[in-house]
């Protein structure tokens, strides 16, 4: 059936609010009304009601956050933390509804028209899932729609959506709840919906109303998810292929586990032997359900839905809050609460049994390799972001994906290192390994190419010459044999192999292969072993930079 159609399913959405502020202060043992502020590159990415009633907001720098509450106690971001203080609540969440579904700390879905059966109503099982979050001393707060999008905003604000009426409810709202909830948008909604409040598009309805054409051809791949969500449509379809059983990942151990830490390292290892059937098999996985069997039978488990497709990394980091909440979260916390009330997980003992013997990772749905698209932008270049803490950081998860699904040498970054052409001066060091450069660049370089680089690298071969047509060299006191007129290319199919130069500059020499600069050498017309560096300006209006080494000449990088 139609989503929107009465009738249609219909999803609960269970939301804790400021669930990081909430982790943090039952963490710490703060009492519940105390002002908490949790911070990421120096900026508030959550708080608790108190510091907001205080005037504390999200975005808000440090000394400007602690300046509108002074009592308030700041805590670094810790996804570990809220992942595993969570999950004694997904876990009481679970006796009640066992098919559920995080999206991450804080916020859990429920398919709850068969369970609104049971319960005699979706209203009476949204009461009860309440019930019994508060029962562990958590405030938490349900949405029920068409959709899970929907559901998600609609539990910001405690609302119910009548069936068929998730695009209704989302017209009136602001085009910036398109990107509230960061596990249902791509990091780059933001820009999104700050372009589109510069286009004076305010409201979800207003770009609902624009042609999913205009969209796709005027906005990034994300604009058109976005699109989907804003008309009430599914905002991830799954994937129309079989999730191939060979791509479960069982591991027994031997001996049993029950610490932590070699818990994460299986599941470490565990996430890397699933992401390299993933890749075998051209898929990515977008759910994701975690078992752990103890030796007496006792099994716990966990499904996890991400907006983005799962990496090595964040498949390990759900690993490790699953076991770890589950081995130490409910006993633990219950007996720091002392029966305080909001903020103190109070969950029954959900730890094991006994030692966990078997784990196992079951892909529960998977999209297609080809179907991925990461943006990486230069937000710098477009303005507006100049001096945001978490460029670098968008950045970096982006290349994190892309290296789970090529594989950890796949991507490389440049490290400035030590050296006197633009190409010395650049290390490549795989993602996530140390970023040492080759060679010092802090030390002198005598004869170093001074400022601007060359935008861009190449390495291609070329001839100078003069004006009757013959080789230009560098002599051995770093002169030209003769005045460059003409760049020609060695080989080429291409219509246009050679052209004028306008200007020039140079040569510099910076040693030679077996000498450094400034030795003396022989006197002579032109010396092979010679290393030096020309700029030329070509009739077609290119800079380029020329390398003269061996003899021979070569574009070694071109300004833009």
């Amino acid at each position: 059936m139609p989503p929107g159609e009465a009738g249609a399913r219909r999803i609960l959405a269970l939301w804790c609010p400021d669930w990081p502020a909430m982790a943090a202060s039952a963490e710490a043992d703060l009492p519940p009304l105390h002002p908490v502020a949790v911070l990421s590159a120096n900026r508030v990415v959550a708080c608790s009601a108190s510091a907001r009633a205080a005037g504390v907001r999200r975005g808000m720098r440090k000394r400007q956050a602690q300046a509108a509450c002074t009592e308030m106690t700041v805590v670094t971001a810790d996804e570990n933390r809220d992942g595993r203080l969570f999950e004694p609540v997904v876990a009481a969440v679970a006796e009640v509804i066992p098919a559920l579904e995080v999206l991450r700390p804080g916020l859990l879905v429920i398919a709850g028209d068969r369970a609104a059966r049971y319960f005699g109503g979706i209203e009476a099982l949204a009461e009860e899932l309440v019930d019994v979050v508060s029962a562990c001393g958590i405030e938490s707060q349900v949405g029920i729609a068409d959709e899970i999008f929907t559901a998600v905003l609609a539990a910001r604000h405690g609302h119910q959506v009548e069936p068929g009426g998730d695009r209704e409810y989302l017209a009136g709202r602001p085009v910036a709840d398109l990107a509230v909830e960061p596990s249902m948008s791509d990091p780059s909604r933001a820009d999104l919906v700050e372009l589109l409040r510069r286009l004076g598009i305010g409201t979800i309805g207003a770009f609902a109303d624009m042609s999913v054409t205009d969209v796709a051809t005027r906005f990034a791949r994300d604009a058109v998810v976005a699109h989907r969500l804003a008309n009430a449509l599914p905002g991830r379809v799954p994937s129309s292929r079989g999730v191939p059983a060979e791509l479960d990942v069982d591991h027994t151990c031997d001996p049993p586990v029950d610490r932590i830490d070699v818990a994460a390292f299986i599941g470490r290892t565990l996430a890397d032997t699933l992401h390299r059937r993933l890749r075998d098999a051209a898929v990515a996985c977008t759910r994701l359900t975690i078992i752990a069997t103890t030796e007496r039978g006792q099994q716990h488990s966990r499904t996890w839905r991400c907006a983005q497709p799962l990496t090595p990394e964040t498949t390990a980091d759900r690993i490790r809050w699953q076991l770890e909440g589950w081995l130490t979260g409910a006993a633990r916390q219950g007996s720091k609460a002392r029966g305080r009330g909001v903020g103190r997980v109070t969950a029954r003992d959900t730890r094991p049994d006994s030692p966990i013997v078997r784990l196992r990772l079951e892909p529960v749905e998977v999209v297609e390799a080809g179907a991925l698209h990461y943006q990486l932008t230069d937000d710098l270049s477009r303005g507006g972001l100049a001096g945001e803490p978490d460029v670098e950081e968008r950045a970096r998860r982006s290349l994190v994906r892309i290296q789970g699904l090529l594989g950890g040498d796949a991507v490389r970054i440049p490290v400035l290192s030590g050296g006197r052409g633009p190409a010395e001066r650049i290390t490549m060091v795989s993602l996530g390994d140390e970023p040492a450069p080759r060679r010092d660049p802090l030390a002198p370089w005598p004869g170093r190419l001074p400022q601007p680089s060359p935008t861009v690298l190449v390495e291609t071969e070329i001839h100078v010459l003069d004006a009757v047509g013959q080789p230009v060299k560098v002599t051995d006191r770093g002169a030209f044999t003769a005045e460059p007129v003409t760049v020609a290319l060695a080989s080429s199919r291409a219509r246009r192999s050679s052209w004028g130069l306008c200007w020039w500059a140079g040569p510099w020499p910076v040693g030679s292969a077996d000498r450094p600069a400034g030795a003396s050498v022989p006197v002579g017309t032109a010396e092979t072993g010679l290393i030096a560096r020309a700029q030329v300006l070509l009739d077609d209006s290119r800079a380029l930079l020329l390398c003269y080494r061996a003899g021979e000449w070569v574009v070694e990088g071109v300004y833009e």
